[in-house]
């Protein structure tokens, strides 16, 4: 396990392109102390500075089963993981938690998070804690690139979530 402490965001490195392109991330919504919640893998996505507040933004589809954690809870972390664990987050994007205990299946051992209720992981180099601030379901008529539509025959256009950044724990690398 990487030993991650606590980083201010003044404090907060990353190179924002690698951890989403690659990096393996899991999105987690739900609440830990009720033991109500999902994860994903996520690939899509964006840190900066909204109305004055440090964010997170993810994106999700109506069908995907984390989707209805991150309707009914107003908390999610960000969860990268060192290299080693790429195979185990990739299940995580594979298979449904509707099916069973992905999670366990994965080996990953949910753990309580600071300051918001959905949980990190153990086995994470990096967890980012956020509370929901803005949702907005894309809208195809902004589109601006045609070939963006294409990934969507089916028409199950993502919900986008901002998440006001409350709390990092990281390991080293991730601090100046």
């Amino acid at each position: 396990m990487t030993m991650r402490t606590p980083i201010q965001i003044n404090d907060f490195l990353t190179n924002p392109i690698q951890i989403w392109q690659r990096q393996a991330m899991l999105l987690c919504a739900g609440d830990f102390s009720s033991g109500e919640f999902n994860a994903m893998t996520v690939g899509w996505g964006s840190l900066g500075i909204m109305w004055q507040k440090p964010f997170a933004q993810v994106v999700v589809r109506p069908s995907r089963y984390t989707r209805k954690f991150m309707e009914n809870y107003d908390s999610f972390t960000l969860c990268l993981f060192p290299e080693e664990y790429r195979k185990e987050v990739l299940l995580l994007g594979r298979v449904s938690g509707r099916d069973g205990d992905k999670i366990a299946e994965a080996g990953f051992n949910p753990v309580k998070s600071e300051i918001v209720a959905a949980p990190g992981f153990k086995e994470a180099e990096l967890i980012i804690e956020c509370s929901k601030i803005y949702f907005q379901d894309m809208d195809p008529k902004g589109f601006l690139d045609s070939e963006i539509e294409k990934g969507y025959p089916e028409n199950d256009f993502h919900r986008i979530y901002y998440g006001r950044i409350e709390a990092i724990h990281g390991c080293e690398s991730y601090r100046v």
